[in-house]
């Protein structure tokens, strides 16, 4: 048995919280493997897993947006991981090909300038000025103000999820 190291906190004295979000859940299975396993098992056994090794790590606190198999709505996901303080949101899911069973590997998805598609365009539209500032009070300042406010802190998110997922891809080479 190794035991955890003393927690290690990063600047301003606190561990970084990181949520974690098992994909789909309860109702919704997610993808359905070739042998039936479903999605939400697998993402469910993986996030509890990298949750013991980051705990164990010291560095961080971890939150679940789900523990056992219940669904939670996605933006209910968020404003957990948000009301928990969440320094990092990570999504985890698990895809399948049925037809091609030789094909192995990850993706990684960070936020992006451009809407993969037309719903998650319009999604960000309504949500993106409330979720993504957070804290930030837009409504007291101008339009114009609000809008560079906003495009700093996506510009930052980026750069910081961008680096993120290449640390992922290596690890896993």
């Amino acid at each position: 048995v190794v035991a955890a190291p003393a927690a290690r906190p990063r600047d301003g004295g606190r561990r970084m919280i990181v949520a974690l979000d098992a994909g789909h859940g309860g109702t919704d299975p997610g993808a359905i493997g070739r042998s039936g396993v479903h999605e939400k098992t697998v993402t469910l056994q993986a996030t509890l897993a990298l949750r013991d090794l980051l705990e164990a790590d010291g560095r961080y606190e971890v939150f679940l947006t789900r523990a056992t198999d219940v669904f939670v709505p996605l933006r209910e996901r968020v404003r957990l991981a948000r009301n928990a303080g969440a320094d990092l949101f990570m999504s985890i899911h698990a895809d399948s090909l049925r037809d091609h069973a030789s094909v192995r590997g990850l993706s990684v998805y960070t936020l992006s300038e451009t809407a993969s598609d037309r719903e998650a365009e319009l999604l960000a539209q309504r949500e993106n000025k409330a979720d993504l500032l957070g804290t930030v009070d837009l409504v007291s300042h101008d339009a114009q103000v609000a809008d560079i406010l906003l495009d700093l802190s996506m510009h930052q998110t980026r750069i910081e999820s961008l680096l993120l997922a290449s640390g992922v891809v290596e690890a896993m080479r």
